[in-house]
């Protein structure tokens, strides 16, 4: 049995299962990669339960499965559960796993004493590395619980986890025209995706898919434009682990700029155009050469 057994929900190509591999290394030699199709509360349970004693670190992705899963398949064999890691780290004999503490003010090393240690990790924590061996698992059907109804909500674009660059309003944005006709095409020219506050999201502006925040997607992008948005502590908990943060704001006593590497204390509305015409001149004098 391998030291490091991977569980990925979804297919063999999914970047998590290559984010799991990359936090996978300098535990073990031998990894495992498990990738479960059809998910099923019980029939999953049992199946990875199965699958994985023995082993003594289990690694999962960041999504709802993986986070129902974790603390019952940790109480199952008889280990321990932490979730939202940012490192994962061997020493000793010991798995110690780093997460953020207090609305990301703070990180926390936790050291699981049971074993195994079961960790769902946060989205593009860890660089990308090769998959090893890799089975597809089957899982038996359970008469105690099933899933009776799944519904997909249309997504054209990357998981919001997954973007390099985010470009994320509030509710200094004003409204749904807003978003839609400064901050989205901006986004289309940076390559990125939208992103959006709690605040704006309950308003009904934008779909709740594009919240970040403490109770919405921790992302981690190379670039997060925070555009009049305030900075409460609960949206820097989505954002702490982002590369660059980049703010645009009217209010210069922000709580935003605190955090910021780059900030414009203006009104959106005079900033976001001007950005907007840079972007497409750069775009076409590339196109020129």
């Amino acid at each position: 049995m391998s030291d490091v057994v991977i569980i990925v929900f979804g297919s063999t190509e999914d970047r998590s299962a290559q984010g799991l591999a990359g936090a996978a290394k300098g535990l073990a030699e031998d990894v495992r990669v498990l990738v479960v199709g059809d998910y099923q509360p019980e029939g999953t349970l049992s199946a990875l339960a199965d699958a994985c004693r023995g082993a003594k670190v289990i690694l999962l992705a960041n999504d709802t499965y993986s986070q129902e899963v974790a603390p019952r398949l940790a109480h199952r064999l008889g280990g321990a559960a932490v979730g939202d890691g940012t490192d994962v780290q061997l020493e000793d004999g010991k798995v110690r796993v780093t997460r953020q503490v207090y609305g990301g003010k703070a990180q926390a090393v936790i050291e699981l004493r049971g074993s195994p240690a079961v960790v769902w990790l946060r989205a593009r924590s860890f660089a990308p590395a090769a998959i090893g061996n890799v089975e597809r698992m089957a899982t038996p059907s359970s008469g105690r619980t099933r899933i009776v109804e799944r519904t997909t909500v249309a997504q054209t674009d990357a998981r919001l986890e997954d973007a390099r660059v985010i470009v994320s309003g509030g509710r200094g944005i004003g409204g749904p025209d807003g978003f839609r006709d400064e901050l989205e095409p901006l986004a289309k020219l940076l390559g990125g995706q939208m992103g959006a506050s709690r605040a704006a999201c309950d308003a009904g502006w934008v779909p709740p898919t594009w919240q970040v925040g403490q109770t919405g997607k921790k992302v981690a992008p190379d670039l997060y434009l925070a555009i009049a948005i305030t900075g409460a502590s609960q949206h820097m908990a989505g954002i702490s682990e982002a590369k660059t943060i980049a703010a645009i704001n009217i209010d210069s006593d922000a709580p935003i700029f605190k955090h910021a590497r780059f900030g414009i204390v203006e009104d959106y509305r005079r900033v976001v155009p001007l950005l907007r015409r840079r972007l497409e001149e750069l775009r076409e004098n590339e196109g020129d050469r």
